[in-house]
């Protein structure tokens, strides 16, 4: 799975330049000719708070119109040979992270999970409808996914209603607490890893540090026996990308926009793992369903688009460059093709 995410346009203020309009059909055609074979699409609900229970579907536009332009961009992508996965987030209005989602005591939890089960059974029924071939039941969702049972009724749910691959897309470090890798089909694992400890890292620093986490990585993808596949990984176009990557500088001063900087971060942890044979795929975060359009994040945002880090992601991403997972059976015996 040689992949990018394919975000939406996030503000109402541009109309006619989201998913599936000419303004996305260029943007999968700027994939494509990088060497992506995969295009993952990143629809959103929200909640009002890490405390809340509840689970809109409208983002926005009405929910009615953006399931209709996801089933549109599907469509543009197939027509172009890329493969879809479906990857519905959650946004939280008051700002924090969704992996400390947590709605008060046992009632709260209970009507969060049936109000997020609506919600992925949503997205789930999209995603059947489109023919996308894999969907992932959740993300970042670590203060639920070592802990609450629930989560298997999601999946079997999910099942039900979808009958392609299944993923979930783990924080990294997140994946070893996970009750449910035996329910799913792949690992997903959100790898917006650190790969130094130093300011002004080389190079060959990096890869030092890549390496290292992919050996962790194949240990414990032995140990469980399932693929792993990378459901978003990128770097913001700063100084010292890699040093501490969950580091928003939107409070910074003097942020310093360094192509160069996020190039090699590339370079470091693609390396690092395409060869392994237990790794069969990566998701870059992300370029945007305008491609014209530079207002969805900042000069130092994570967009490799006509960046150094383009060209770094375009090498790797080259057919003639065999990957260790490009086999059609995995080294744990599945033959996982959709």
């Amino acid at each position: 799975m040689r992949g990018a995410t394919l975000g939406p346009i996030e503000n109402s203020q541009h109309p006619g330049v989201g998913y599936g309009t000419a303004a996305s059909e260029a943007a999968l055609d700027e994939l494509v000719a990088n060497g992506c074979t995969w295009v993952s699409l990143t629809p959103f609900g929200r909640q009002w708070s890490l405390e809340s229970a509840e689970i809109v579907l409208s983002f926005e536009a009405p929910v009615a119109d953006n399931r209709a332009a996801v089933l549109r961009v599907m469509a543009q992508a197939h027509a172009r040979g890329l493969k879809v996965f479906l990857i519905p987030h959650l946004w939280v209005e008051l700002g924090g992270w969704r992996g400390e989602i947590a709605p008060a005591g046992p009632e709260g939890w209970r009507r969060w999970f049936a109000s997020y089960t609506r919600f992925v059974l949503h997205w789930a029924q999209v995603a059947e409808e489109g023919r996308a071939e894999m969907f992932s039941i959740g993300v970042e969702m670590k203060s639920s996914s070592g802990t609450r049972g629930e989560w298997f009724s999601v999946i079997d749910a999910v099942r039900r209603r979808y009958h392609g691959l299944l993923t979930y897309s783990a924080n990294w470090g997140e994946e070893d607490a996970v009750l449910f890798w035996d329910r799913l089909d792949v690992v997903g694992i959100q790898a917006f890893y650190p790969l130094t400890d130093q300011s002004d890292a080389t190079l060959e620093m990096l890869r030092v540090g890549a390496r290292q986490r992919a050996r962790d990585v194949g240990a414990w993808a032995h140990r469980v026996g399932r693929p792993i596949l990378f459901t978003e990984y990128g770097y913001t176009a700063r100084r010292d990308p890699a040093l501490r990557p969950w580091e928003w500088p939107d409070g910074m001063t003097q942020v310093r926009v360094d192509a160069e900087a996020q190039a090699i971060a590339y370079r470091a942890l693609l390396e690092a793992f395409v060869r392994e044979p237990w790794f069969v795929g990566a998701f870059v975060w992300r370029y945007y369903a305008n491609p014209m359009d530079a207002s969805q994040e900042a000069d130092w945002g994570f967009s490799p688009r006509l960046r150094a880090a383009e060209t770094v992601m375009r090498q790797v991403y080259d057919p003639a460059l065999r990957w260790g997972g490009d086999a059609a059976q995995d080294p744990f015996g599945w033959h996982w093709a959709p």
